[in-house]
Order: structure tokens, then C-alpha cells, then sequence
């Protein structure tokens, strides 16, 4: 078996340019490049961010910051994260703290329209 370096010139020496081994290992490294590019390539969380985003602002209007402060505050630090992640193309991590925001807004939200309606308990 060759090395590298001996397939490298042995391609510089050869006559012609479409010579099947210089075909073969630029195949192999243009695959290659497209393989690990489409690996790395992550797509925006946008739906997740955008359903967070109404979540927090529907707590926020419900008042849950006065009635629910534990879990709005939660809500508001994933929000934040999230944010914080997309911004730095963490798209990951920024759809993972989306969700847990959306989840604390919705039950901030809940919470404070269940005790404006049944009162203070």
C-alpha cells in the first residue's frame, strides 16, 4: 500500500489530468468536506424560539411577576438563556432552554389566571 505522499507524486508526474486515481481521491475528498460539513450544520430554532418568546410575554401581561413570581422568574432566566445561546449559534442548547422557558411561562401563566379567578387561596 502506497502512502500519501506517494499517490500525491505519482499524480504530479502522470501525463494526463483526468487520471483515474487523481478522480478518486478528489471524490474522496470532496465527499469527505461534504459529509463534515452537513454534520455540523445545525438548523435555527425558530419555531421554539418564537412559541417561548408569545409564552413569556402572555405571563408578563397575565401579571404572573406579582402572583407566581417563583415561576415567572424561571421563565424569564430560560428565556434569557436561550436568547443568550441563539445569539452565540448555540442552536442546541438555545432550543432545549426555549422549551423549558415555554413550559415555566405557560404554568406561570396558569397559576396567575387560576388565582386572580378562585381568589387568593
Amino acid at each position: 500500500m502506497k502512502s500519501l505522499f506517494d499517490a500525491f507524486t505519482t499524480l504530479r508526474t502522470s501525463k494526463s489530468l483526468f487520471s483515474p486515481k487523481l478522480l478518486s481521491l478528489s471524490i474522496l475528498f470532496i465527499s469527505t468536506y461534504l459529509f463534515t460539513a452537513c454534520g455540523l450544520a445545525q438548523t435555527r430554532p425558530k419555531l421554539e424560539m418564537s412559541l417561548a418568546q408569545s409564552a413569556f410575554r402572555a405571563a408578563k401581561e397575565a401579571e404572573a411577576f406579582e402572583h407566581t413570581p417563583n415561576l415567572y422568574r424561571q421563565a424569564e432566566i430560560y428565556y434569557l438563556r436561550a436568547a443568550s445561546a441563539y445569539k452565540r449559534k448555540y442552536f442546541n442548547k438555545a432550543k432545549e432552554y426555549a422549551i423549558v422557558s415555554r413550559k415555566y411561562s405557560e404554568k406561570a401563566e396558569y397559576n396567575t389566571r387560576r388565582k386572580l379567578v378562585l381568589g387568593n387561596e
